[in-house]
């Protein structure tokens, strides 16, 4: 197979990678903590954790789970916003040997619970602020250990100011309660006085379950091997170097951490990738929150910004965005959506360090493709084939297309996932016979080995770098009393690239939109809830009664 990308690579990037230099994400994380011991490793609303902080309480809570009798493969549930306590979860539930499932913690009850009972999970450490949803669906599920975390656990003497602050002030944490639960800092206290058993693991254990969206309406969880995870941080790796080898004068690489580490860009490229190269993680628990984003990072030199459009867009419009520190910037790296190209050019005009825009899935570690960060200007494209990775633009048929024509983006490559959950059929139908794993996004690949996205052959909906699934939203909405058919597509929206816009035929001519939007505020999570709604008198179908959505998308019914 050809490889036209491979001449465009940046001097000093390699073609392939060792995926086999450490046989898990453990070990991994273990020689960081190792190396980098006395460095600060995460920075949280001013306080900081050591690589050797990280180490120690990671490994107390490893213990604390081992001691409760999980087996090894157990799942591991973390819901939470990026706070200290994350990292911390995420490196003892590995290093436990348990699979780590991430859950958004803005879910409804509704959402939570398939989750839960799809990834059979037995243990959740999860902020208090949303113990009242777990509380709601426990007693469906397989948890059988709760750890429940405080926002402000791992700070000191500060932390019971925002404890108190969280709790009474701003009243972030409604009332629950969760029978058997036990605080986060009693599991470190009790994990310290036992021993964390080695445990032997391979590079095709299970690491993670990173759920997306069903084209069935229902969340697959993609399962993401421990050879998944190390090769997309070391192709990560490498193709930032060239910007990282510029820059010999910074000693500690800062990665600010606003995009949420339950999301796989967040997880790789700015947890596992800050840890691999012992840099300093800033977490931003809420980026919704601009001016509280920019208060935590004034002062700070910046040197690496991973974010989606929406974010960057949001940054550039507020009045103290020009007061960040970007004398150090190395690379502002833009995934999970389509980055806009006036937002590219404000971008690199304010910084004078261009947004380089990769495209990557929950499927891929995510990582497939990305720009060169020796870019200057915008490209217009999702970049080239990371090292490693094998790209093939494919029609209906599996058969590979001429350079320049559109077909399906497939992909094969080490961080390509072993399938989806206890999905076979669902594995079947995305994987071909020669194991290259079809995204169901059509792109056009160029001579210099450019690729760039012209359509999507799923309706899925991108809502500010989240996948949203028509049939999910609509498998909810037609539960509504006084609905008799809905369609949601997506459409073009200047904050989130994409909105949801709900059409409905009424049953029940009362029906309002303001009812609509109540009934999805409680079973849909914000970035799923639709932003319009039309009431029609009928919807356009085929012939066998299957709903058009690219009609109602396209505006030609």
């Amino acid at each position: 197979m050809e490889k036209p990308w491979l001449k465009s690579y940046p001097a000093g990037v390699p073609a392939e990678i060792d995926a086999s230099a450490y046989r898990s994400v453990s070990a991994l994380l273990n020689e960081s903590f190792r190396a980098n011991r006395a460095r600060r490793a995460f920075v949280c609303m001013g306080q900081a954790i050591t690589y050797g902080e990280l180490d120690t309480m990671s490994r107390n809570l490893a213990a604390w789970f081992q001691k409760k009798g999980l087996k090894p493969g157990a799942r591991v549930a973390l819901m939470m916003p990026n706070v200290l306590q994350y990292p911390v979860a995420i490196a003892a539930v590995l290093r436990a040997g348990y699979i780590v499932v991430n859950v958004n913690p803005l879910y409804t009850p509704r959402e939570l619970e398939h989750q839960l009972k799809d990834s059979e999970a037995e243990a959740i450490v999860i902020l208090e602020n949303f113990a009242v949803t777990l509380q709601a669906v426990i007693r469906n599920t397989s948890i059988k250990h709760v750890v429940v975390a405080a926002m402000g656990d791992l700070m000191g003497m500060k932390g019971l100011l925002v404890n108190f602050v969280v709790r009474r002030v701003k009243k972030m944490v409604p009332e629950w309660s969760l029978p058997g639960s036990i605080r986060f800092k009693d599991a470190l206290d009790e994990g310290s006085r036992a021993t964390l058993a080695p445990v032997e693991q391979t590079p095709d254990d299970v690491a993670f379950l990173q759920y997306t969206g069903g084209t069935t309406g229902v969340a697959k969880g993609a399962t993401l091997t421990h050879r998944n995870l190390v090769a997309n941080v070391l192709q990560s790796e490498v193709w930032l170097n060239p910007a990282r080898t510029r820059r010999p004068d910074i000693d500690q690489f800062v990665c600010v951490v606003a995009l949420p580490l339950y999301h796989i860009f967040a997880l790789t490229v700015c947890g596992l990738l800050t840890i691999r190269t012992g840099g300093v993680g800033m977490l931003i628990p809420n980026p919704r929150d601009i001016a509280g984003t920019i208060k935590e990072l004034k002062g700070v030199q910046i040197n690496t910004f991973p974010a989606v459009n929406t974010l960057y867009n949001a940054l550039l419009n507020h009045p103290d965005f020009g007061k960040l520190d970007f004398s150090k910037l190395i690379a502002a790296n833009g995934g999970g959506m389509a980055v806009q190209e006036a937002v590219a050019k404000r971008w690199f005009a304010v910084t004078g360090v261009p947004i380089v825009e990769g495209y990557g899935l929950s499927e891929t570690s995510p990582c497939v493709t990305c720009n060169p960060v020796t870019a200057t200007e915008y490209t217009g494209t999702i970049g080239l084939p990371l090292p490693s990775t094998e790209l093939s633009i494919r029609d209906d048929d599996n058969n590979e297309l001429p350079l320049g024509q559109p077909g399906e983006i497939c992909i094969r490559g080490p961080q390509v996932m072993a399938g989806y959950w206890n999905r076979p059929d669902e594995t079947a139908k995305v994987i071909t016979p020669d194991g290259f794993f079809r995204s169901g996004d059509v792109g056009v690949l160029d001579e210099r080995g450019y690729v760039k996205i012209v359509d999507r052959k799923k309706d899925m909906i991108l809502v500010s770098g989240f996948n949203v699934y028509p049939n999910e939203i609509e498998d909810v909405v037609a539960m509504l009393p006084g609905v008799f058919e809905v369609a949601a597509v997506g459409v073009k929206d200047q904050n989130s690239g994409e909105a949801v816009k709900l059409f409905i035929v009424r049953k029940d001519q009362s029906l309002t939109e303001a009812d609509v939007m109540a009934y999805c505020k409680e079973r849909l999570t914000g970035y799923k809830r639709p932003r319009t709604i039309e009431f029609r008198n009928d919807l356009p179908k085929s012939n066998v009664g299957k709903i058009l959505r690219r009609e109602l998308r396209d505006g030609r019914a």
